[in-house]
């Protein structure tokens, strides 16, 4: 059984060949243009798939030693994304599945971030709690089986990637600025400037409020000494992420003693920060949690994990038609 499958939700164009569940190849192409806007320009980034969506595919193709005629399905990212990055890869998708006369696999690219952990060993037992961190999306998702999740927690206005980058900007650090904050935090004191935890009933998250903050205590830092970023740029950094490591660890946490899970994950761009991934382990060993960390490469957005949860629907025998087409805002 061998699937190519195709990720392009935002600014990334990736392809991957996956055969009898197993990866042989993933080819990750970035877009280096958005860096001179301060952030993704949804036009240039749907422009670029399409530059580099045909190399993509034949690069994945050539590394795996799999032609495209041996080929058993095409799997591609429906959402949520970028509508015009979303349409390149669908539009690839369906046009070389209708060639080849082979199925067709939606794939939720959310979903597909939970299941980067069945990539390579060790893998969670079910069921688990996977913290979804990305640029989109916080999200704390309780996953029975493979394709059984569901959203137990979330964010009610900024996600905790943006809250990252848009700190970074105010920093004047460039974009993207989340690793940056992740950088300097490493040499800075995480406890020199406190900033507040926001409270949100339940399990869900707000960001917002955090940002204001960073903001006000900026302006009013700077006003007596325009020097002050410069100065404590890694001690600011480094109490930004304290703060909101705490607040996504204090939710998954309570999360774990609602549902007496322990078997804990995390997945998304922002599950590639140093900070948190020290600070989970560290909860981990304290609460007694089995802990699963994803490799770097599969926690940004990638097609390995597109393929992966596309191996799942196949095997279910969950294929899509012509006719479909992304949903920017597609839900699980």
């Amino acid at each position: 059984m061998n699937i190519l499958a195709i990720e392009s939700s935002c600014d990334e164009t990736s392809a991957a060949v996956l055969s009898n569940g197993t990866i042989l190849s993933n080819v990750i192409a970035a877009q280096l243009i958005h860096e001179q806007y301060g952030g993704v320009v949804p036009e240039l980034a749907s422009r670029a798939h399409q530059q580099h969506i045909v190399p993509v595919v034949e690069r994945a193709l050539t590394d795996a030693k799999v032609s495209k005629n041996s080929l058993n399905a095409i799997a591609f990212t429906r959402g949520p994304g970028l509508l015009g990055s979303l349409l390149v890869g669908a539009s690839f998708a369906k046009a070389l599945a209708l060639a080849l006369q082979i199925p067709l696999i939606e794939v939720n690219h959310m979903q597909a971030h939970v299941l980067a952990h069945f990539i390579e060993p060790p893998v969670p037992a079910f069921p688990f709690l996977c913290l979804t961190v990305s640029g989109g999306h916080t999200q704390i998702v309780l996953v029975r089986d493979h394709l059984d999740m569901e959203i137990i927690g979330q964010t009610h206005d900024d996600a905790v990637g943006e809250a990252f980058d848009k700190s970074a900007k105010l920093l004047n650090l460039p974009y993207p600025g989340g690793p940056l904050i992740d950088k300097y935090a490493q040499q800075g004191n995480p406890l020199a400037f406190r900033f507040p935890l926001a409270e949100m009933p339940g399990l869900d998250f707000s960001f917002s409020g955090i940002k204001t903050a960073i903001l006000y205590f900026l302006r009013d830092n700077t006003k007596d000494n325009p020097a002050f970023i410069e100065q404590n740029l890694a001690d600011i950094c480094a109490s930004i992420q304290y703060t909101l490591v705490q607040m996504l660890l204090g939710k998954l946490k309570r999360a774990a003693r609602e549902t007496g899970i322990h078997e804990i994950a995390i997945a998304g761009g922002v599950s590639a920060n140093s900070g948190l991934r020290s600070a989970l382990t560290q909860l981990g060993r304290e609460q007694g949690w089995t802990v699963y960390i994803p490799r770097f490469e599969y926690c940004t957005d990638n097609a390995a994990m597109i393929a992966m949860a596309a191996h799942y629907k196949y095997l279910r025998n969950e294929f899509t038609s012509q006719e479909v087409s992304p949903m920017p805002r597609l839900e699980f």
